[in-house]
Formats: C-alpha cells, structure tokens, sequence
C-alpha cells in the first residue's frame, strides 16, 4: 500500500493533499497515483474528481499498472468492473493472471461482440478450458466460432494410454505409486473388512418403459449384455465397426474387474486407464470410488464428467466435494449444483459460488430441488443488482 495511502485512510491528509490527490497530481510513482484515486472513488467530498481523473489517465500508461500482475486488486478491479470499462485496457486485464479465472468465465459469458473479440484473440482466455467452455455459450458467439471453440477444448485432453494388464504390478510413476500406498495404509482396516466383497456396478437410472426390459438383462452375465444402441440403432457399416470395438473393449475391462478382488480394484483405481476408471467409479464399493478420486492420474475432465453423472452413488459427489483441488473447478462445482443427485447440503454450500449466467439458468432447472431453485433466484437477483459480483 502506499505511504499516502496510509495517511488518508487515516484522516491524516490537509484538504488541499487531498484535493491533489483526486487530482492526480501528488509527486508519487503511477502505480501508487491510481492506488490511490481508485480509494478516493468512494469518498464523499472528492470521489467524483477521482472518478474524472481516473477517466481520463493516459492509456499507455494505465495498460503499464495494468498488465503486472504485482498490480494492488482493487485497482485492477476497478477498471474490470463494466461501468469502469475502457475497451483499449481490456485485452491487458484479461491477459494479466492476477484477474481471477472466475472473473473471466463471467466476462466470457456475457460480454458483449467487442468483449468476445477480444476473448477470442487472447492466448490466455483460449488456453483455460473452462473460459472456452463460458465462451462458446454467450449469445454473440457465432455458430462456426462455438463449435471450434467446443473442438479445442477437446483437444486439450491429452489421450490416455491404452488400458494396461489389470493388477499386474507394472510400471507406474512414483507419484502414483506413493499415493497409493498411502491410501492402502490409511484404510487398511476397511479394506481387510471389505476384501470379499464382489464387484458389481451402480445401476444406470432408467425411465419407467425401460425398467421391465432391462430386468432381464441384471441377471445377464457382462459379456452377455447387448448394448441397447445396438439393438436400436442403425448406424453406417464404419460407424457400428468403431462402435462395436469400443464397446467390446469396455465389456472386456468389465470381464477382467469382475474378477478383483476390492484391494485389487483399489489398486487399479490408482494405476489404471481412463476407460477402467470410468468404470471403477461405478463400483458399489465405497473404497474403489475414494481409490479413483484419490488417484493423481484422474482428470480435471473426468472429475467434471463424475460431477453430472446421475449414474453415481452419493460417496461420490460427497468425496468430490471434499477435495479442495476438485472445488477449485467452476466446472465441477456448476455440474454438481446441477446434478439433482448431488446430495443437498452440497449443493447449498457450493451454490454460492456460482457466476450470475449460471444461476440464472439454475433457476429454471426443474431436475434439482425446489430448494435449489429458490436459493438460485435469490442470489441471482443479489448478483445482478450488485452488477455481477461475487
């Protein structure tokens, strides 16, 4: 803070300083000049002079304050904020990392064409996937934008390797190694008392005119099982080629699982592809879903698909919920809010944290709690009248 500063929150400054100081005129370096006049826009006597000063400093040497990242948060956020907004100071805030992420996902909902220009030009708006994502659903985003939009994002999850043997004690990174055997030591216990436990999947939900006919198919054997797409779909002979390895390769992993025992089925919760961890997180032991979710192979992606699976036990949502590396994720965070099996008290904790555009949205969600919906609509109206404010 500045010594200046200092003094005027303290009432220590002659009227005339003051005055100087709105003015912008004090002989102290820019950055503490606009420390300083971004203080006085809310003072009684002399915030509009500040707020004219402010208006009228010269570009260059504002995009200089601007784009460190050093740079105190109040002046940073007093040109972010829509009625400060100056469009030539605009691409300088958004690349500067000091501007939270959360604060650009809002801006790349709602702003207007000349904001999406700008977001769409920048190299750090296209390299935060959840940005992208805000980007590609405002209103102004032409179609053919939205859909490249929607393919680079996409493309920035890297390929998983191929599903390697299951169990068999092959190479892994130290990292995974030692988050294992962590976790195998903090729930020893419960994994001894769970070791017999067989492997079965948390059922899909079904509508009600699917329920008898998927009866049958409980009872199946997995390799059994016919895909219901399958049997409905009539999809090109390179289609259904491609689908049917797909598929086969899933009811493969299926057969091998089937035959872990728990303390195997954690440890390939650890060291196992994303395919198998796809399907460990439907594992009805509680212990195989902590194993996934504990693993440092396990995505931001994947978590985000987890998150609004409506296919999971509550375990889930909770142990998502419970690590702070996974709500640090708007995206994980607004699926779980949205996800009506997302257990209540969750949600009501994370809702508050949800950017304007989405609960706006939320509002009208009839899958999630009345609840839900009310809390929405009231922290919708406080957000928007606050001018989108966290």
């Amino acid at each position: 803070m500045a010594p200046i500063l200092e003094l005027i929150k303290k009432n220590a400054v002659p009227v005339n300083v003051m005055r100087s100081a709105a003015m912008g005129s004090l002989p102290i370096s820019v950055d503490e000049t606009l420390e300083v006049l971004v203080y006085l826009t809310n003072n009684s006597l002399f915030g509009q002079d500040a707020r004219m000063t402010l208006a009228r400093w010269d570009a260059q040497s504002a995009m200089d304050v601007l784009g460190k990242e050093t740079t105190a948060p109040d002046v940073l956020l007093y040109f972010w904020q829509e009625q400060n907004r100056r469009p030539g100071l605009m691409p300088t805030l958004i690349e500067n990392p000091a501007i939270p992420e959360n604060l650009l996902m809002e801006l790349a909902g709602d702003g207007s064409r000349e904001i999406v220009n700008m977001l769409l030009t920048s190299a750090r708006a296209r390299a935060l996937p959840s940005v992208v994502e805000a980007l590609s659903a405002n209103e102004y985003v032409t179609p053919a934008e939205a859909e490249a939009l929607r393919s680079s994002i996409a493309k920035s999850v890297e390929p998983e390797a191929a599903p390697q043997e299951l169990a068999d004690g092959g190479e892994t990174s130290p990292e995974v190694e030692a988050a294992h055997k962590a976790f195998e030591q903090e729930h020893a216990s419960e994994i001894a008392a769970e070791e017999g436990k067989p492997f079965e999947l948390v059922k899909d939900e079904e509508t009600p005119s699917e329920a008898t006919a998927a009866g049958a198919e409980e009872a199946a054997p997995v390799a059994d099982v016919v895909p219901q797409e399958q049997a409905t779909a009539a999809p090109s002979a390179a289609a259904l080629d491609e689908f049917e390895v797909e598929e086969q390769k899933r009811l493969t992993i299926l057969q091998r699982v089937s035959k872990l025992n728990v303390g195997q089925r954690i440890k390939l919760g650890f060291i196992g592809s994303r395919e198998e961890r796809a399907i460990l997180i439907r594992d009805t032991a509680r212990l195989v879903q902590n194993a996934v979710l504990s693993s440092p192979k396990v995505t931001d992606a994947e978590v985000e698909s987890f998150a609004g699976s409506k296919n999971l036990q509550e375990n889930v949502f909770r142990e998502i919920a419970r690590q702070r590396r996974f709500v640090k994720l708007y995206p994980v965070v607004r699926n779980l809010v949205n996800n009506p099996k997302c257990p209540l008290d969750i949600s009501l904790t994370l809702i508050k944290t949800l950017m304007v555009y989405d609960l706006k949205s939320l509002r009208h969600n009839k899958n999630v709690p009345d609840t839900i919906r009310k809390v929405a609509a009231k922290l919708y109206t406080e957000k928007a009248t606050r001018g989108g404010k966290n």
